[in-house]
């Protein structure tokens, strides 16, 4: 499980340091891709292979599963951390989620997400956390 925030910058060659806690949890090779809410998403092969399965049982008859597979996998890339636990991010995944200098890396479970940080400074807040909780127990979650 991926958990906690970590505060780094991306150098003027697009490498980002991954902190070596999550390198441990995902291995010498993993995969970052677009994410939703305008970040970046990062999945060890083993959870990486779980998504795929679950995007290849989506009927693609269905335009909108065609949409959601195609925007998570054709942005999809390898990345495998040089010798200092930097990987180089492709240009159009910093673009996509406006990456410049300053990033926020998240654990979030079976993933790390990858933000700006002034995305992550406004998608961030928890000031409605209370309405969202309420919300969760439609979920079977009963905190």
């Amino acid at each position: 499980m991926f958990m906690g925030e970590y505060n780094h910058t991306i150098d003027t060659k697009g490498r980002l340091i991954i902190p070596s806690r999550f390198r441990e949890q995902l291995g010498s090779e993993f995969i970052v891709t677009k994410g939703l809410d305008g970040c970046l998403f990062v999945f060890s092969e083993d959870e990486w292979r779980i998504f795929e399965e679950k995007l290849r049982k989506l009927p693609l008859t269905q335009k909108s599963a065609r949409k959601f597979t195609r925007f998570f996998v054709s942005g999809a890339c390898m990345c495998e951390p040089d010798k200092q636990g930097r990987i180089l991010l492709p240009q159009t995944l910093r673009e996509f989620a406006g990456l410049e200098k300053d990033v926020v890396l998240a654990g979030n479970l079976n993933r790390i997400e990858i933000w700006s940080r002034a995305n992550w400074e406004e998608n961030s807040a928890y000031d409605d956390m209370d309405d969202i909780a309420e919300q969760m127990t439609d979920f079977g979650l009963n905190i």
